[in-house]
């Protein structure tokens, strides 16, 4: 019987992520997209699991985008309900907002293909089963999870441009946030966000559009097969 996650979309054009759909048609698994901004969350009693994409808002920014609190009260039940949670930029610092941590500007706009590491936790925790120490980060952010973390809290992931690259709920493996969207490291996922964000790209300090689509097209198959590793490692996770 096929998994069913449901899916919450914030942009019009960043949607799952060809690795992300790739990855689910693979394992049999029904990926629901709710674009939050006009459609209604359904009853999540029927769904294995959340996952939650990027996007444009802050944490922070009720007023302006109201969906934020809907999809707060939404996490919520799934962490009371012990279902999976598996949230990327956007949805990996709306996990932690709900957790009770900090979430604030980074200590730099982290755009682009850079490299991540392993924590201690990192190389112990099961989503990272079969994965190297080191592997490459497609990153879109310029907000971040901040330090200091409470004990229940693991930091999984870090790198040079963010100390936090993913979190996870000790104690329960498959409550995940990944502050990085490999989910969504190809060529074609690239472009798509590379047009639909361009003002904010074009914005001080400027981003090398051209180097950050050339690191796609040398990354693109090393990070979905990583991708695909990790994804079947959390899908072992369900409670």
């Amino acid at each position: 019987m096929a998994k069913r996650f449901l899916v919450f979309q914030h942009m019009s054009w960043e949607g799952p992520g060809e690795h992300l759909i790739r990855s689910a048609r693979s394992q049999d698994v029904h990926l629901d997209v709710i674009e939050v901004w006009h459609q209604t969350i359904p009853d999540l009693a029927t769904y294995e699991g959340l996952i939650v994409l990027g996007g444009s808002p802050n944490v922070d920014q009720e007023e302006e985008y109201p969906f934020l609190k809907e999809e707060k009260r939404a996490i919520r039940r799934v962490l009371e309900a012990d279902k999976s949670y598996l949230g990327f930029c956007l949805g990996h610092q709306l996990l932690a907002d709900v957790l009770g941590l900090y979430v604030g500007p980074n200590s730099c706009r982290s755009v682009g293909f850079i490299e991540g590491h392993l924590t201690k936790d990192g190389r112990q925790h099961p989503l990272f089963q079969n994965l190297p120490n080191t592997m490459p980060l497609f990153k879109w952010h310029a907000q971040a999870v901040l330090s200091p973390v409470p004990k229940h809290i693991e930091i999984l992931v870090t790198s040079l441009e963010c100390e936090i690259e993913a979190i996870s709920l000790k104690g329960s493996p498959h409550i995940v946030g990944l502050q990085f969207d490999n989910h969504a490291g190809s060529r074609k996922d690239v472009t798509t966000w590379i047009e639909g964000d361009r003002s904010w790209l074009s914005s001080p300090p400027e981003v090398d559009t051209s180097k950050v689509l050339e690191d796609a097209v040398k990354y693109e198959t090393h990070v979905g097969e990583q991708f695909e590793l990790v994804f079947d490692n959390y899908l072992k996770l369900i409670p």
